[in-house]
């Protein structure tokens, strides 16, 4: 809104900031960080399985590593977003996750098994010490933005997993390829302590930060933005059973999990198998996989900002909340499975564009941190936002185990890929048939 005088008082209107811009700015940048961090063990993959001799099972635990403590820790993160300050949770898990991934460099000077176990501990410490971060945007985004402009924001930060791949990829290969795994993990390590201290110096709630000025804070006030970024309840954090209890009681609640597990499933093979898919059964090498990885991560990148935009156009057309949400994530989702077409093609070039399909599908359906921040209950949005987590990030345990079993049974990754495109379809279900009204949960505080 511009500046402009009112004829009667002669009063010149405020001019809004827009400080919210740079806050999901920052969210952005961290998850870029967050999830090049988690695809450093995927870079490294082919090279490090062959210097510690590891078969595709053990491939897969390892893999699957972060996401066992990244699970686990979900609920005790979103209850330390409840009790605490979320900027500076969330700081400490910056700092945490990226010096874990940092040490990991070492693990060159150790070999055989003693290499494996501690690997396999470091990979979980980085699990730990993420845990928060998803939560924490939910809760930063309800916070900051109207419900109108939440779906595009949601969508912008949770976009950042395939821009994380656009440009950290090409440059981590170049980095296995010219200087050996063990780099990759050094240098995006020591990029995510930086960044830690930038985080401090900019986060704040809409209620102090800095810049922001009253025309922004009664925008987003009176649009249904949450406003208190450190809103929970001290009766929500202290009785966490019985709020938990409530939560998985809720039919629309447990659709939607359930949904953002099987999502999840197309993140997970795009951040652990999709390079050594391309290495072992289309013949590329690490180098070639890196720059062959770009154009499904920028599909997915253009499509979750695409369903971020339907969405929020959808809403302020009158659509109601409900079918703004699920118009994208059931399109999204159909068009993923394409995925399952890459069997049945030969030429490289094809394959990936496939794939650049069914990434541009899945980032048009993955609105599932929108639905959050519109559902979650006011008192306990880091809790509903770690339940929500936990069953999505299960499939990072299971979905490079399972995958590292249909490759060594069968020999090659085509049950693999209709594994994935499977769960695309279940997500459809649960959202048509389980789900519901989509509508903020109001919880029983007796």
């Amino acid at each position: 809104m511009t500046g402009a005088t009112s004829p009667a008082l002669g009063v010149v209107a405020e001019r809004r900031s827009r400080v919210r811009l740079l806050i999901v700015l920052m969210l952005f940048v961290a998850t870029t960080i967050n999830y090049a961090d988690r695809a450093t063990i995927s870079i490294a993959g082919p090279d490090m399985a062959r210097d510690l001799g590891l078969s595709p099972v053990q491939m897969g635990y390892v893999f699957s590593a972060l996401s066992w403590s990244y699970v686990l820790a979900q609920i005790p993160g979103g209850w330390l977003l409840d009790r605490f300050s979320v900027k500076w949770v969330y700081a400490a898990a910056i700092f945490l996750w990226s010096a874990f991934t940092l040490v990991q460099g070492g693990i060159g000077f150790f070999t055989g098994l003693t290499a494996v176990i501690l690997l396999f501990a470091l990979r979980l410490a980085v699990g730990l010490t993420e845990a928060p971060i998803f939560p924490a945007n939910a809760r930063i985004v309800a916070a900051w933005f109207p419900a109108a402009e939440r779906g595009l924001a949601s969508a912008f930060f949770n976009s950042a997993q395939y821009f994380a791949t656009v440009l950290f990829t090409p440059l981590m290969a170049w980095i296995v390829h010219t200087f050996g795994w063990h780099h990759v993990f050094t240098v995006m390590g020591a990029l995510g302590i930086a960044f830690a201290f930038v985080w401090v110096k900019t986060i704040y709630g809409p209620k102090d930060h800095p810049s922001v000025n009253r025309a922004e804070r009664d925008y987003i006030e009176a649009g249904g933005a949450l406003v208190d970024m450190d809103g929970g309840s001290r009766n929500a954090t202290s009785h966490a059973g019985r709020t938990i209890k409530q939560l998985l009681s809720n039919r629309m609640l447990v659709g939607i999990y359930i949904a953002q597990y099987c999502i999840t499933v197309l993140t997970y093979f795009f951040l652990t198998w999709f390079p050594v898919y391309l290495v072992k059964e289309r013949g590329l090498s690490i180098l070639q996989a890196g720059f062959a990885a770009v154009l499904p991560a920028l599909c997915g990148f253009a499509g979750g900002l695409l369903g971020g935009f339907i969405s929020d156009m959808l809403l302020k057309r009158g659509f109601s909340l409900t079918a703004a949400r699920k118009i994208p994530i059931v399109g999204g989702m159909l068009l993923s499975m394409s995925i399952i077409g890459c069997n049945y093609v030969q030429a490289d070039a094809v394959v990936v564009g496939l794939m650049a399909l069914a990434f541009f599908g899945k980032g048009i359906g993955a609105l599932g941190w929108a639905v959050v921040a519109d559902t979650s209950p006011r008192e306990s949005g880091g809790l509903s936002g770690g339940l929500f987590n936990t069953f999505g990030n299960t499939a990072g345990i299971t979905t490079p185990i399972a995958i590292g079993y249909i490759v060594q049974q069968t020999g090659s990754f085509s049950g693999a890929l209709v594994f994935v495109g499977a769960n695309a379809l279940i997500a459809v279900l649960c959202y048509l048939v389980v789900v519901g009204e989509i509508r903020r949960v109001h919880l029983d505080p007796h």
